[in-house]
Formats: structure tokens, C-alpha cells, sequence
């Protein structure tokens, strides 16, 4: 019998961290066989951000994908992350919600729930925990882990013996963003073991350079089970190399028991099915020991990096990691795992991009300090909290303790489009996007976003897409233009800084067949009245009244209507951005004369979203 065994994580955490769990269940079939046949102790293939990137992106039924999984790993037990009261969504939902999600979840497939909280609050990991044991399935309790000035040994050791007291049949180390060194590992894993006398799990990114060495030394301290990745999606932001380990042990007393060739054949058909995805390919996945200060999780870096790439704004992506660990510091040290990292990191992004810190402030970021998602680890800054929420009262109990049931509610509001249990999870998880995704289905039109054929890459199948290096020849003479960066436009021109063989220039692209749009004429009064817009078209803000959004995002909700008084700092509308919501205030105050947004819009800072006529 192997004295090691090992959880696959390629069908989940794999490409999460490596190209933002884009990887399509087709492509994850055609290999089942095969890492059903290696004696995988599980195989990590659902929870996380899969359940949001099967709606968003790849319009597939996730509840479907597991099954079909379950069908295509008879023999191997599926393991899923879980967030505890938040189960996959990035609020805390009542306690029928959490049971009848766990009980899915077990009748379509699931066999190990690692459960966590993102506070590391037991509290919010109990019910959660009760019901895996109540489904007959492994419940494994999750301690994050991070350093900080109120994290260490004995505070992960209490909480493990908290875990151990639910009823927790083992005990893992999730090491989200690669902190963990390998002596600290020893150390933690020995007393763990030592308190509880659990089986103990560990799991650690590869993004800080050390996981390989945390591995190895918590396995001579007894850990039983560690995390690894199928090479071809395994390093960097993900995970060691499960070859690379199976090969270290072959021979000790830890020997894992597993075929090295069977796993270089599967490895050998990820490697192909990677280059599919490349589009969505990071510079930001490899090693980075910023991360030791940053400790910006695997899971989040490409994630990160692509929603700042959408928006224009990579350049700014070293001024975020920089600015997390403060915005961290200011929240109590809460660990950076979903969705405490996503609620700091679009903080930090708002702190940079509107050029002052805490101006604009998520409501996410509101109801943390507020106490909605649990105890914080530290002391928060006073200051930015009485910015936040003025003198509101802090929760002091479980914040679910606050819920009514919602279950009835939920089938109220989807039963229309809703064939199954699941189809009303999928909506409690993502009610907007996953009442479109059931919209979609019902008029099968559902449409993943579209993968870049692999040719165009290299270049080769460049006639199909915009070049940003290229020759003009014009009257006989031939010019090397190259594009180096494009500017802010205005009412109708866009400028572009390019290089014509070599030198620097700044040109002004005009596009002939859009329409300016201009505010219409003034009232009566000489005042403005309230001005149309033409569908999709949005004036430019031009003064002190005119409503924009800090960064790209997609209007949520408009909460004002015209010839409304507002106050300064009054919310008038409400944003999604980097998959978190944004109270958007008023500037001043005074009349809402114009509205030139609706829900659903994509906007950008360049929009003037609601006019404010000045009192």
C-alpha cells in the first residue's frame, strides 16, 4: 500500500491559476479514462471559480459537467473546494441554501468537500460540515493559510482542533498563495497531527518557488495526502509537478505507488489541449516571490491579470500588488482566498486606478467591515471603516444567524425558467448571470465566448485579426509603422502613439461613420432638461455634475430616476466590477437631469453615466 497518496488537481485548480479556468469539459473527457486507471487518492474537479466560469463564459450547466465526470471517474473520488457559508458565490447564503447545495452536490457526484472560510471563522464552516457528514461523504475541514502578525502555529492548531471537534474526517493546509516555507510546514503539520491525531492534507501554489520543498517536508512530518498538478498544468501559479513527486519518492518509504508513464501520457495530452487556450495565457503565472509580500493567491494572479487587461490597465497591475498588502492591513489581515482576495484586490484596483485611496469604496468592503462575512483575524483601521460605514453597528454573532430561509424565495423568482433544483442553485449562486444562462438555454442560444484559433498565435493567421507592427508603402515609398500604446479619446478622435521607422509620432484616428453625441437643448428656464441618449451611445463627463464609473465594469442596478434630488455621496447607481459590486454616489448635490445608462450596460470611466444639475 502507498504510505503517500496524492490529489490530482488539472480539472480544477490547474487552470484556474494558469489560464482562468477557461478549460471546456470536452476536453476533459477524452483523458477521464486514463486518470481514472492512475490510483488517485481524488482528483479536485469542481467548486472554485469553475462554477462561475462554466455560467460566465462557457455557457455549460455546471451541475451537468459533474455528472458527466462522475460518470467518466467511476473508480476515483471527485473532490471539490467549497467556501463554507459562501459555498460558491461571494455572499453568505441562509442555511437551507448551504444543506440543500451540499446534498446536490453529493447526489450528483461529489465524494470529498474540502470546506473552508475565507476568515478562517468556524462559524461559518459548520453548517456546511454538518451537512457533508449528514450526505455520508468526506468532510474535510480547511485552515488558510497566510502570516501576518496575528497568524501562527498555535492560532492554525486551535483551529484545526475546532475543525476536528465538527466532526472533520481530515484536515488540510491550504496554502493558497504559496507562503508556507518549508520548516514552517514541518513544524505546522507535526503539531496539527500531534492535537488532533487527523490525517492531514496539504496544498500549496507553486507561485512563490517553495511548494516543492513544503510538500516534501510536510510529508516527513505526516502529512498523508498531498496536492499536485499534471505537468502540463502544473508550476508557476499552480501547483508542483505530480510526475516530478511520484518520481521523488519512488523507492523511500513514501513511495505514492503511481505509474510514471501512465502520467507522462496524460500529461502529454494536456500539453496539446493547453495551447487551445492561449488567449487566455498570463504573464503573471510563473514564479514570483513578490507573492511573499503581496501573497496574492495562485487562483487570482491570472485572473487579475486578465480583468486589468480588459480594461486597458495592465500597466498598472505592479502598482495593485503593491497597494493589496495595505488594503489588507486596513481589513484586519484577512487570508487572501475567495472572496476575502477578490473584496482586497478590487479595493486595491479602485485605490489605484481612481488615484486616492478609499474614494470610491465597494460595498463588498462595506459589508466586510460591518462584520457580514465573520470575526476579522486583526484590528481594522478605524479610520477607513468610519469611511466605509459611518456609525453603523458591527455583527458581532454568525452572520447567517442574521438569514431567513431563502429557498422559497429563490423558486418564487426562477421557477419560470427553472427545470430542476440545481437550475434554482446555479440562480442563488449568480442570480444575474445565471438567470441569463437559464434564459439561454430555454431559447438555445447559449454561446461560449470564442477561442482564437491557435494559428493566430504565431502570427500566421494574422488576416483575421488586427496587426500592431506592419509596412505601408504610399506613392513608392515604404514605412515601418509600429503601435505602441493608444490614448484617452475624445468627443471623436482616439490618438495613437506608434513608431514610423523609428521615430515617435502621435496620430489622431477620426472614425467618420460613428455619432457625436450632444446634450439637447436647455428648458424653459434656461436650465437643462433632461437629456435623451441614443441607444448605446453615452456623452463625455465635462463637468463637475456628470456621473462616471471609476473603472470598467457593468451597471448592476440604477438607482435614481429623473428630476430626483440627491445629496453629495447619495448612491445613484450600483457597478460590477472584477466580479464584485460598486456603489457609484453622487458628486453633488442637486437634480438628476439626465440618465444615459441602463441595467446590463457596459461602461468605461470615459462614459458620463447620469447628469446631476448643481444646486
Amino acid at each position: 500500500m502507498p504510505k503517500i497518496h496524492i490529489t490530482d488537481l488539472v480539472l480544477r485548480d490547474g487552470h484556474q491559476s494558469l489560464i482562468a479556468t477557461r478549460m471546456r469539459t470536452e476536453d476533459m473527457l477524452p483523458i477521464c479514462g486514463k486518470l481514472d486507471s492512475v490510483g488517485f487518492w481524488s482528483l479536485e474537479a469542481w467548486g472554485g471559480a469553475t462554477f462561475d466560469a462554466c455560467v460566465r463564459f462557457l455557457k455549460e450547466d455546471p451541475w451537468e459537467r459533474l455528472r458527466i465526470l462522475r460518470k467518466a471517474l467511476p473508480n476515483t473520488r471527485i473532490q471539490m473546494l467549497l467556501r463554507g457559508q459562501n459555498l460558491l458565490g461571494y455572499r453568505h447564503y441562509s442555511d437551507d441554501v448551504v444543506r440543500a447545495f451540499v446534498k446536490l452536490s453529493a447526489n450528483n457526484g461529489v465524494d470529498v468537500f474540502r470546506v473552508f472560510d475565507a476568515m478562517n471563522d468556524l462559524r461559518n464552516m459548520q453548517v456546511s460540515i454538518q451537512a457533508v457528514r449528514q450526505s455520508g461523504k468526506h468532510a474535510e475541514g480547511a485552515i488558510c493559510y497566510t502570516t501576518s502578525p496575528v497568524h501562527d502555529i498555535p492560532h492554525f492548531v486551535e483551529l484545526s482542533k475546532g475543525l476536528a471537534e465538527m466532526g472533520c474526517y481530515s484536515i488540510a493546509i491550504k496554502d493558497m498563495a504559496g507562503l508556507l516555507t518549508p520548516y514552517s510546514a514541518f513544524d505546522l503539520v507535526k503539531a496539527i497531527r500531534e492535537a488532533t491525531g487527523l490525517p492531514v492534507h496539504t496544498h500549496s501554489h507553486s507561485t512563490s518557488g517553495l511548494s516543492n520543498m513544503v510538500h516534501l517536508k510536510a510529508v516527513e512530518a505526516g502529512a498523508s495526502i498531498i496536492d499536485t498538478c499534471i505537468g502540463a498544468f502544473a508550476e508557476g501559479a499552480s501547483h508542483p509537478t505530480t510526475q516530478s513527486f511520484v518520481a521523488a519518492l519512488q523507492g523511500t518509504e513514501y513511495e505514492t505507488g503511481l505509474s510514471l508513464p501512465l502520467l507522462e501520457e496524460i500529461s502529454a495530452y494536456f500539453k496539446e489541449v493547453r495551447k487551445k487556450y492561449w488567449q487566455f495565457e498570463s504573464d503573471f503565472t510563473g514564479v514570483d516571490t513578490r507573492v511573499l509580500i503581496n501573497q496574492v493567491p495562485g487562483g487570482m494572479i491570472s485572473n487579475l491579470a486578465n480583468q486589468l487587461k480588459e480594461q486597458d490597465a495592465l500597466d498598472k497591475i505592479d502598482a495593485v500588488l503593491e497597494e493589496i498588502p495595505r488594503v489588507r492591513e486596513d481589513l484586519g489581515y484577512p487570508p487572501l482566498v475567495t472572496p476575502t482576495s477578490q473584496i482586497v484586490g478590487t479595493q486595491a484596483v479602485l485605490n489605484v486606478m481612481v488615484g486616492s485611496r478609499y474614494k470610491s469604496i465597494t460595498q463588498e468592503v462595506k459589508l466586510y467591515l460591518q462584520g457580514r462575512y465573520g470575526a476579522t483575524p486583526g484590528k481594522v483601521n478605524e479610520e477607513v471603516r468610519k469611511m466605509a460605514i459611518g456609525d453603523l453597528d458591527i455583527m458581532s454573532c454568525r452572520p447567517a444567524d442574521l438569514m431567513p430561509p431563502e429557498l422559497d424565495r429563490l423558486h418564487g423568482e426562477i421557477d419560470t425558467l427553472a427545470k430542476s433544483e440545481e437550475d434554482v442553485l446555479t440562480y442563488a449562486m449568480f442570480p444575474d448571470l445565471g438567470r441569463v444562462f437559464l434564459q439561454e438555454r430555454a431559447a438555445g442560444s447559449l454561446q461560449p465566448e470564442p477561442l482564437l484559433p491557435v494559428e493566430a498565435r504565431n502570427g500566421t493567421g494574422a488576416a483575421h485579426f488586427a496587426a500592431d507592427e506592419f509596412n505601408i508603402t504610399l506613392h513608392g515609398e515604404t514605412y515601418h509603422i509600429k503601435l505602441a500604446a493608444s490614448g484617452r479619446p475624445s468627443e471623436t478622435r482616439r490618438p495613437y502613439f506608434v513608431t514610423v521607422d523609428g521615430v515617435s509620432e502621435e496620430v489622431l484616428l477620426e472614425a467618420l461613420n460613428e455619432i457625436e453625441v450632444s446634450p439637447s437643448g436647455s428648458g424653459t428656464s434656461g436650465k437643462p432638461s433632461v437629456k435623451p441618449v441614443l441607444s448605446g451611445q453615452k456623452p463625455r463627463p465635462s463637468h463637475k455634475g456628470h456621473v462616471t464609473a471609476a473603472m470598467p465594469g457593468t451597471i448592476v442596478e440604477v438607482l435614481v430616476k429623473a428630476g430626483q434630488k440627491v445629496n453629495a455621496g447619495d448612491p445613484v447607481l450600483v457597478i460590477e466590477a472584477m466580479k464584485m459590486e460598486n456603489e457609484v454616489q453622487a458628486p453633488a448635490s442637486g437634480t438628476v437631469v439626465g440618465i444615459f445608462t441602463t441595467k446590463g450596460d457596459a461602461v468605461t470611466p470615459d462614459m458620463a453615466l447620469i447628469e446631476i444639475e448643481p444646486e
